[in-house]
């Protein structure tokens, strides 16, 4: 009886979940009366081949504008020596020291150097698919969060252009791309004539990485996914330090834009991306106790709702290690009401599995025993 309580509960909390977002409260129309643009902020489960448009033509957008703002080599330049001399002033100029460092390395360097060059992509379209899949009512506000950090990154990279460490004058970085002729690399010729090379702040492989990192922690359920999500900010760090292509503080940009992401996110669907619901407002989702819950954890009882041990061999199993029968309630078995004192008497038994209206029962003890005559 606990567990229907907590199934029912929990379906009836994801309702008012879906009711909240959707805006279909008191005093609110789900028609939009609510809020504006109502339905455009109901999550919806996204469209194969408009998620593939919309990436590909943003993207093709998003580097259209970046390698279109003027170099500004000088100005780059100067910014890149504020940036260093603030970080000298703070004792945080460590990145010449890792740079040079790694460098030495050369087993390690080459896999730092690939690891900029590929990763960045793969593990971003990775948790995007992920998302597609696993989590269809989240895509559409996370997926928001990524399109709005790298959409102002735009502004970062007109209004304040930087030469990255790799090429700023005065200080020997290495190129650790160029010097070890990594394929992908913002170094090579054929990637400089098509490439904005003074777009360093900030910086988007620490912004999509700690996207592609939170995603993880807050929606994986393995706990080794978990672990590599939380790491791969931390080592996408130490990467843009090593090759030289970023300053920490372009990091922090990055961090700051990503902050800005979840902003817009929050305001435009009422709530934090990954508290959507897991499915999609309108689809059917399971109000019965077993089976996937909203958020995409098992249900106290089996796949077709039942609570008892029937249907559910893990229960079944934990009955039988109990001592006890592996026998769901409402299996059919009559439950008898007796009475105690003698003569006969009416019990009640209810065919739980049926639904079938109470039996009346009749039990006949022995015959009452005579009272003598009273004088």
């Amino acid at each position: 009886m606990g567990e229907t309580v907590v199934g029912v509960v929990g379906a009836k909390e994801d309702q008012r979940v879906n009711r909240e977002v959707v805006g279909d409260g008191p005093g609110e129309h789900p028609a939009g009366g609510g809020r504006p643009f109502a339905r455009l902020r109901v999550p919806r489960r996204p469209r194969l081949w408009f998620e593939l448009l919309l990436i590909a033509v943003s993207y093709s957008v998003y580097s259209m504008i970046r390698n279109a703002v003027p170099d500004q080599e000088v100005v780059a330049q100067r910014n890149a020596e504020l940036i260093w001399d603030i970080q000298r002033s703070m004792g945080l100029a460590f990145e010449h020291a890792v740079n040079h460092a790694v460098n030495e390395i050369t087993w390690l360097i080459t896999g730092v150097n690939y690891f900029y060059a590929t990763l960045h992509f793969l593990v971003t379209i990775g948790v995007l698919v992920w998302l597609f899949r696993r989590h269809p009512g989240r895509y559409g506000a996370t997926r928001l969060v990524l399109f709005a950090t790298t959409g102002v990154a735009l502004l970062g990279y007109y209004l304040f252009p930087l030469a990255p460490p790799r090429l700023m004058e005065g200080v020997d970085f290495i190129d650790t791309g160029l010097v070890h002729n990594t394929w992908g690399s913002l170094s090579s010729e054929s990637m400089q004539t098509v490439s904005n090379q003074y777009a360093a702040m900030p910086s988007m492989h620490i912004g999509w990485s700690v996207w592609c990192g939170i995603t993880l922690v807050m929606l994986a359920r393995r706990r080794w996914v978990r672990v590599l999500g939380a790491l791969y900010p931390p080592a996408t760090l130490f990467v843009i330090v090593a090759t030289a292509n970023h300053f920490w503080l372009d990091a922090v940009g990055g961090v700051i834009c990503l902050g800005f992401g979840f902003l817009v996110s929050g305001l435009w669907f009422g709530r934090l991306c990954y508290r959507l619901p897991r499915r999609p407002v309108g689809e059917d989702t399971p109000t019965h106790v077993g089976g996937d819950t909203p958020d995409g954890t098992r249900g106290p009882g089996d796949a077709t709702g039942r609570t008892g041990t029937a249907g559910n061999p893990a229960a079944a199993a934990d009955a039988r290690d109990r001592g006890g029968s592996p026998t769901a309630p409402g299996s059919g078995a009559a439950e008898t009401d007796h009475h105690d004192r003698p003569g006969p008497h009416r019990s009640e038994s209810r065919d739980h599995a049926s639904g079938a209206r109470p039996r009346l029962l009749l039990e006949v003890g022995p015959p009452p025993t005579p009272r003598p005559p009273t004088a």
